[in-house]
């Protein structure tokens, strides 16, 4: 894996922090599988150049560069801002405690762009904060929440619009590991399928990984009186991020993250006359191994032809508050 130099035009993008999410994951993979991480997705894209680096630990420094063919390395973002460089997009893949002040000095970098990977900061204020400064700043800003992306994703928010598969009865999501860390991508995934929502009533919070985020069981509550409800599971068990809708005219189930799709539609009854029932399931393999990829297209795109970004710091911030208002209830029963 190796990056080209000197194409002036191409993207310059600087990578904070170099584990999983920054290109971990894909480094043992091969090169024609889609990308799962943001060097990944900006060599398989080949319209970025990953110029520059920044990451406390040596060796993993050094190894992220050499897999990715980075020329330059820095042990801290602050080193940056006396070198003399310029980066169009900046990828902030740093651990969430770290975000609020490695965007800080992005925004003092003055990039085109922000690609900053999910929760957007630890603290509600500093993200409220901090996307404000990037507007003021004219930064565009992107979050990862990876489904936004995810053709699957896409296509269901248009056939609920058309009403495909009738009316929306239910919705029950699973997940573990944070209301923010996990939870959040809950939430902004229902607020693009079914918009704003409400809470009814929260359960005690699940300790399972982060001493300050727990994930919380909680009842919402959509346009019309939809039932939402997310159930916990327990992040020393695995990991789970699934969804379930029921519709008039059958369920659709996301497994495994969006890795795979479940379809029962509703059909007549063979053996009791007159009554509806849901067929078979029928599971196909999902298109979510492609949304980083389509990320990195809506950034180029984003910076060099005007287009919207599919996931922005106003839909981040508003996940986030919702986070923050179920984390309080749970933690105040």
């Amino acid at each position: 894996m190796s990056v080209a130099s000197g194409d002036l035009n191409r993207l310059r993008a600087l990578i904070v922090g170099c584990g999983n999410i920054a290109g971990g994951f894909d480094q043992a993979r091969a090169p024609d599988d889609l990308p799962y991480t943001h060097a990944g997705a900006y060599v398989r894209d080949g319209r970025f150049n990953i110029t520059a680096c920044v990451e406390p630990d040596d060796a993993r420094r050094a190894g992220f560069m050499a897999a990715w063919g980075v020329p330059t390395g820095f042990r801290s973002t602050d080193e940056i801002l006396d070198s003399g460089y310029q980066f169009d997009v900046i990828s902030i893949c740093s651990p969430t405690s770290c975000h609020a002040h490695d965007l800080e000095i992005a925004l003092r970098l003055k990039p085109k762009l922000i690609f900053c990977e999910k929760p957007f900061t630890a603290s509600l204020a500093d993200t409220e904060r901090l996307a404000e400064e990037c507007r003021k700043s004219n930064v565009l800003l992107a979050v990862n929440h990876t489904r936004r992306w995810d053709p699957d994703v896409i296509k269901l928010q248009a056939d609920m619009q058309a009403e495909k598969w009738g009316q929306l009865r239910s919705v029950v999501g699973y997940y573990n590991k944070g209301i923010l860390n996990n939870g959040s991508h809950m939430l902004d995934l229902l607020h693009l399928l079914v918009g704003s929502m409400s809470i009814v009533k929260v359960g005690k919070p699940v300790h399972d990984f982060f001493p300050n985020d727990p994930a919380v069981p909680v009842w919402l509550e959509g346009a019309n009186g939809l039932p939402v409800q997310l159930v916990c599971g327990h992040a020393e068990d695995y990991a789970i991020f699934e969804l379930q809708l029921v519709f008039s005219r059958g369920v659709l189930s996301m497994e495994e993250g969006g890795m795979y799709w479940c379809e029962r539609r509703a059909i007549d009854s063979t053996t009791f006359k007159g009554y509806r029932k849901l067929e078979e399931r029928v599971r196909r393999e999902g298109k979510y191994p492609s949304a980083m990829l389509q990320a990195a297209n809506n950034i180029y795109l984003a910076i060099n032809q005007g287009d919207s970004l599919a996931s922005t710091g106003d839909s981040a911030l508003a996940a986030q508050r919702v986070c923050e208002q179920i984390k309080q209830q749970a933690l105040a029963l």
